[in-house]
């Protein structure tokens, strides 16, 4: 994508006025995307992006500017942009640029460009017609497919020079039921970081039933009873609430700045012991997994929490600066566009001992969430607002009628500490983060876990 004389003149440019570091990250990406909806393919977007960035840290300042333009000229004038933001000490250093070697952790089968557009819309109708006809009450079905090949170029001025190719699969289930007055909805995302053998693996008439099941099955049921009660949420999905509540304030974009409720908690008890959280991008073929992140250093598996300590934060290059802790390959950013910082992978809660009927058991009245649904978090403080996008009652030990309208509320360093048991059924689930450096693919997960106590909104009081 660029000559390694340019990317010298370019690194040499950028340090002109005594920069620290210089960096210049390249991307050339495809996308494609289907919206089907109405019983029709409404939009069949294609795209190519491509452009560059060029990053220099002044202590612990960080400038950076992009282009779409990747002449010498304009490289050249971004870099003096930056190199100009401010002064430090010139220095005279030989920069020898050699290539990084890694093992290609997500290894692609088919690539998704050589499948004919027939073929995929084939798949997309079989998710609509099992839907659909599923029952009576499902009045819409939207599904966005969605497939994506980014290469990358990072160079900086330590001499690295690192090569990537990434590719996406992912299709977007969502069906709506409604009885005139009403509507639910029920959805799943499933997405890979892999080729079209990641479609070809999946069942498209089951992925429509579950997702409509989900839909008609809210629909139909009562409200939700509000009050504090003990709570299962199941595996999967239900990982979104770590994510929210606790992952973002265990990234040094957060903890860096003393806005995380964890900044000072190294080495502390912060959860309860059965509680064991990791970020991993090294999971082969999995959404939020990379060979190397967005900086040029290669991915690694980190245990965030260990039997309820804390033990480390996602850290990118200058989040180590500020915070002396050790890079752990987190630096992530949505495209050229953005700086990068220090985001989540593939991070779950590990599986514990139990099985998922051990802790409904162990409730006489409470809450089942067998999904999770959308929510707000303030992430300075930790505290969440979920909605449970499928419940159930819990009743002397056994999960009862369907509940719609529950929203689960509380804190998550505090839920942290009131986890008692951890399910033996690890799941994860894909989705879109979004952050200071864009929106990025990530991964949630966890195992059915059991909270003692949280409050539960709902309309209903209780019986």
């Amino acid at each position: 994508m660029i000559e390694k004389v340019l990317a010298e003149k370019v690194i040499d440019k950028a340090l002109s006025n005594g920069a620290d570091f210089a960096e210049i990250f390249i991307e050339n990406t495809f996308n494609s995307i289907i919206i089907f909806n109405d019983n029709k393919t409404k939009q069949n977007i294609v795209g190519n992006d491509f452009g560059a960035g060029v990053r220099v840290f002044y202590g612990e300042t960080a400038i950076y500017a992009y282009t779409n333009d990747l002449s010498e000229k304009s490289l050249l004038a971004a870099a003096d942009a930056v190199s100009k933001a401010a002064k430090g000490k010139s220095k005279n250093e030989a920069i020898n640029l050699t290539k990084l070697q890694f093992e290609n952790m997500n290894p692609i089968e088919i690539p998704n460009n050589t499948v004919p557009k027939k073929d995929k819309i084939d798949f997309i109708r079989k998710i609509n017609e099992a839907s659909r006809h599923y029952n009576s009450q499902i009045s819409q079905v939207d599904i966005r497919f969605t497939e994506k090949m980014q290469n990358v170029l990072i160079i900086n001025s330590e001499g690295l020079w690192a090569e990537d190719a990434r590719n996406y699969s992912r299709v977007y289930v969502s069906s709506i039921a409604s009885s005139g007055m009403e509507k639910q909805t029920g959805t799943e995302g499933p997405g890979g970081a892999a080729g079209y053998e990641f479609f070809k693996k999946l069942d498209p008439k089951a992925l429509g039933v579950k997702t409509a099941k989900i839909a008609v099955t809210m629909l139909n049921a009562d409200y939700a009873p509000g009050g504090k009660f003990p709570v299962v949420i199941d595996n999967g999905f239900g990982g979104v609430i770590f994510h929210e509540a606790c992952g973002h304030a265990l990234e040094t974009t957060s903890v860096a700045k003393g806005a995380s409720v964890f900044a000072d908690k190294l080495g502390k008890q912060v959860a309860g012991s059965v509680v064991t959280a990791i970020d991993d991008g090294t999971i082969p073929n999995k959404w939020g997994s990379e060979n190397i992140d967005d900086e040029g250093l290669p991915t690694q598996k980190t245990v965030l929490i260990h039997k309820g300590i804390l033990k480390s934060f996602m850290v990118d290059k200058m989040g180590a600066i500020k915070t002396g802790y050790k890079p752990t390959g987190s630096g992530r950013r949505q495209s050229y566009k953005f700086a990068p910082a220090s985001r989540m992978r593939n991070t779950y809660l590990a599986a514990g001992k139990h099985s998922l009927n051990n802790l409904i058991a162990t409730i006489d009245f409470g809450v089942y969430a067998k999904k999770m649904g959308g929510g707000s978090v303030m992430p300075g403080t930790g505290n969440f607002n979920f909605a449970v996008g499928e419940g159930y009652l819990i009743k002397n030990g056994k999960i009862a009628e369907p509940v719609r309208g529950a929203t689960l509320i509380g804190n998550g360093p505090d839920a942290l500490k009131k986890i008692s048991m951890v399910a033996n059924n690890l799941s994860l689930a894909e989705g879109m983060c979004g952050s200071v450096s864009g929106s990025i693919p990530t991964t949630v997960g966890q195992p059915a876990i059991k909270i003692d106590e949280i409050i539960v909104g709902g309309r209903k009081e209780v019986q």
